[in-house]
């Protein structure tokens, strides 16, 4: 785009920069749901959870699915750093 174009959109300005923040936003979001470190704390959380009966066995199930999948998601991706942190 030349530089008639680039002031002809200079009003669009704000717009973009919106949209940019909050793909960015998004992604880090992304990143820390499906880091292996926070989803294997959250497997460890909820196994503790089961051993002191605040849940049954069928919760725990459905909830350590879910957890599964998140993690080999983020282990297929590589989503996270592996240290709890994003990159």
């Amino acid at each position: 785009m030349g530089l008639i174009g680039e002031v002809l959109l200079l009003p669009f300005a704000p717009v973009r920069g919106t949209g940019w923040v909050i793909r960015q936003v998004l992604d880090e979001a992304e990143r820390l749901y499906y880091d292996p470190a926070a989803v294997r704390a959250e497997l460890a959380q909820l196994e503790e959870r089961l051993e002191a009966g605040e849940i049954d066995d069928q919760e725990f199930d459905r909830q350590e699915d879910e957890l599964l999948d998140r993690l080999e998601i983020g282990l297929r991706g590589g989503a996270g750093t592996g240290d709890g942190t994003a990159r």
